[in-house]
């Protein structure tokens, strides 16, 4: 990290600075200049499944981000915001990394699926374009492999996913065969993956080519009505419950995987395709915002959420509990973190209003 960089990220700048904090005015000036958060300006978009009849469409994005990426580790997700046409707020995805394992700063790819409910994710296949912005967190997760060509084993490794849930183990396999994992030692892995057609398989043309390579990769590709079973996996990794495997998919899938291993099998990962959030709950009290005078009684949705709604307009940044341009005093009364579900009650503290909730009545300074 340089000097400069050092400087912008201190406290300092960043009270010199407030209430908007040093990356508002640095964005003005050019979006790719960061001291703290994350953002990243499109560079491409490739439609995966253009044949597709009947399916959701599927888009990779490859990403330049600011220097203040921190790369990311083989099958971990990133949050995404957006603001979408006519919308003043930004609205925030979860989406696993499709390519490689990269270093700070450098590119990565993030492969979409543009679900009917999703409107960020139909907006990113759909509207996004190269040239334009979007606002990152650092990438996250523990779905992620400990297998690399630094650190030759015996191991028998086994990737199995559904649909969607084929980025994050691509990012394993891109992982491992660009960093040489070639086999050796008797090294092995076995790839099923489950989509709903052969028009609708994401990375065909990839993975064709995986399949063709000596490699020691095995891929095995059902589309249709090929579903998961035991027999099969048995058929193809004998010793599958005591084989390092990597799970990712739709529910019906990672319940049938689950049966297959026994409850609490060690040497099973599963990944679900879905932000992390904690359940909203029961919303009782009231909520004011004291400097305005504006009070109503509590939806359960972020604060906010709760401002806007009343027709204020805080200052907010990333809408993810990253960047703290939405900072508040509540002088009074309880909040959750929407994210981890922790539960604060100290007066006076300062609150991210974008990702706290309030419990019963509270009282923020706004």
């Amino acid at each position: 990290m340089g000097i400069a960089t050092k400087l912008l990220g201190s406290k300092a700048v960043a009270a010199l600075t407030a209430p908007h904090g040093v990356d508002r005015y640095l964005e003005m000036f050019n979006p790719m200049w960061a001291a703290t958060e994350v953002r990243a300006r499109v560079v491409s978009v490739h439609r995966e499944n253009p044949d597709a009849v009947g399916s959701a469409p599927v888009a990779t994005l490859t990403l330049q981000p600011t220097s203040t990426w921190r790369g990311h580790r083989a099958g971990q997700y990133v949050q995404v915001g957006v603001e979408l046409p006519g919308s003043a707020r930004r609205m925030t995805r979860c989406f696993s990394i499709s390519s490689a394992a990269s270093l700070p700063g450098e590119r990565f790819t993030l492969t979409v699926r543009a679900n009917d409910e999703g409107q960020v994710s139909k907006f990113l296949v759909n509207h996004a374009r190269p040239g334009q912005m979007l606002h990152l967190s650092q990438a996250d997760g523990e779905f992620t492999i400990h297998e690399s060509a630094a650190t030759p084993t015996n191991n028998h490794l086994l990737m199995i996913s559904g649909g969607s849930g084929i980025t994050p183990v691509m990012s394993q396999v891109r992982t491992l065969l660009r960093d040489g994992y070639d086999g050796r030692a008797n090294r092995k892995v076995t790839f099923l993956h489950f989509a709903r057609s052969a028009e609708d398989q994401i990375f065909a043309e990839e993975l064709a080519a995986i399949a063709a390579g000596d490699n020691h990769v095995e891929v095995h590709l059902r589309h249709g009505d090929q579903t998961f079973s035991e027999f099969e996996l048995r058929r193809r990794v004998p010793d599958f419950r005591d084989t390092d495997t990597w799970a990712c998919g739709p529910a019906g899938l990672i319940e049938l995987v689950r049966a297959a291993y026994g409850d609490d099998n060690p040497r099973l990962r599963v990944e679900f395709f879905k932000p992390p959030a904690a359940p909203i709950g029961a919303a009782e009290g009231d909520v004011s915002f004291t400097r305005s005078g504006e009070a109503a009684a509590n939806t359960g949705q972020t604060l906010l959420e709760q401002a806007e709604a009343l027709g204020l307009k805080p200052e907010f940044g990333c809408r993810m509990g990253i960047c703290f341009s939405c900072t508040k005093t509540k002088t009074a009364g309880t909040v959750r973190n929407v994210l981890t579900g922790e539960q604060s009650s100290l007066p006076d503290e300062e609150v991210r209003i974008c990702v706290s909730a309030p419990v019963g009545d509270c009282s923020v300074d706004l």
